[in-house]
């Protein structure tokens, strides 16, 4: 019986080609929480540029749509196939598309058209799933094939998705005149995973998409986009913010920091001295970490971070709201995006007591009340980034 305490991360990496302003190239993600599913398409428009980018998201747009619907495969191919324009020279449609479905159980079928094949990584060993073709035309040639596979992985198994950005990286140079090549790229990660075992999903594709940029000195000469799904053991992160409602619950509050078994992370200075009264631990301010009009940041025994509380969130909500983050800021709230997208499962224990303050209008329109700032990162985690999240208010 497969066991269902297992998390799904998903993670991606672009770069778009050289001297062009958006990437050809598309990744979607959803997880669907009622059935306990999670969807993947990447997709890469022909050429490169806002045509290629307008391509490849309609084609990511009706794969994500159809395979959430779960219509059948060979349906979602042919709709996808047949609402595709074909280059009129070449003979070969605009753009291609892999899909993975993931059930409950961790069983994963797998739809490729035109991409390098999806990889399993196990340990340092590469699992190429077995794969039929569906619904073939035997006059085209076999990149324009349509490929079906089922499998199911296992606990710290990745699978891992490219465009041929990656696999042509560096064509033309005298130790690689035809490109990196798929199984030199897989195999690349594979031994970088060997010797980073815990390495993110996130790390991983950042890894392989820098080595693909650096095999073109790194002036990409076509998108590069890397995909990766890493089956593991949740890492959990407490976010506190705010004191309870009631002073009698100050005691509850400070077990539960203390007792949490994961990354903790405390918002706001009172519901700080309250833990920190309860459980006789002093806290001391970073006076150097404060940036981008944020207080600095402070440390006490057993927490990861202590920040200010509304002024802080709310800037971790803008920072989570940009679709691509790509550098964080080196700030508070920085590093608590930097935690909250490295762990999968986030509690937020969530104080109603009303700071006062933060009622005065003639405070910035932006200082929401923290229950619904909270709300508002819970929304982006979930949707954006596909983390499960918990909320409690005391």
């Amino acid at each position: 019986m497969i066991k269902n305490d297992i998390f799904i991360e998903v993670a991606h990496k672009q770069v778009q080609k050289h001297g062009n302003k958006i990437c050809g190239d598309m990744f979607l993600s959803r997880k669907i929480k009622e059935e306990r599913r999670t969807i993947v398409i990447l997709s890469d428009g022909l050429g490169s540029g806002i045509k290629a980018n307008v391509l490849a998201s309609m084609t990511a747009s009706m794969g994500l749509n159809l395979t959430t619907a779960n219509a059948s495969i060979e349906r979602t191919a042919k709709i996808i196939m047949k609402t595709l324009p074909k280059d009129k020279h070449r003979k070969i449609s605009y753009s291609t598309f892999t899909i993975l479905d993931i059930n409950s159980r961790r069983e994963t079928r797998l739809i490729e058209f035109g991409n390098p094949m999806a990889c399993l990584i196990r340990g340092e060993t590469l699992i190429w799933p077995s794969r039929v073709s569906i619904g073939v035309d035997h006059q085209l040639p076999s990149s324009q094939q349509i490929y079906y596979a089922e499998f199911t992985p296992q606990k710290e198994d990745r699978i891992l998705l490219l465009t041929d950005g990656i696999t042509q990286s560096g064509i033309g140079r005298e130790d690689m005149p035809f490109g990196w090549g798929q199984n030199n790229a897989a195999n690349y990660i594979a031994q970088w995973i060997a010797g980073n075992s815990s390495a993110s999903a996130v790390e991983t594709a950042d890894q392989l998409v820098e080595k693909a940029k650096e095999n073109d000195e790194n002036t990409p000469q076509d998108d590069i986009s890397c995909g990766v799904i890493y089956f593991r053991q949740p890492r959990k992160m407490l976010v506190c913010s705010g004191p309870p409602y009631r002073k009698t619950n100050d005691k509850v509050l400070a077990s539960r920091v203390n007792q949490f078994n994961g990354t903790k992370v405390i918002c706001g200075g009172t519901t700080a001295q309250i833990v920190g009264r309860e459980l006789n631990r002093s806290i001391e301010v970073d006076m150097e970490s404060g940036s981008n009009g944020l207080p600095p940041s402070s440390k006490m025994e057993g927490v990861h971070l202590i920040s200010e509380g509304i002024l802080t969130i709310g800037r971790v909500a803008e920072i989570l709201e940009k679709q691509h983050i790509n550098e964080l800021e080196k700030s508070p709230a920085g590093k608590i995006v930097e935690a909250l997208l490295h762990h999968d499962e986030i509690f937020f224990l969530n104080g109603t007591k009303v700071n006062e303050a933060h009622q005065d209008p003639s405070l910035p329109v932006e200082l929401e009340i923290r229950r619904n700032v909270i709300k508002k990162i819970t929304r982006l985690l979930e949707e954006n980034h596909l983390k499960k999240v918990h909320t409690e208010l005391i």
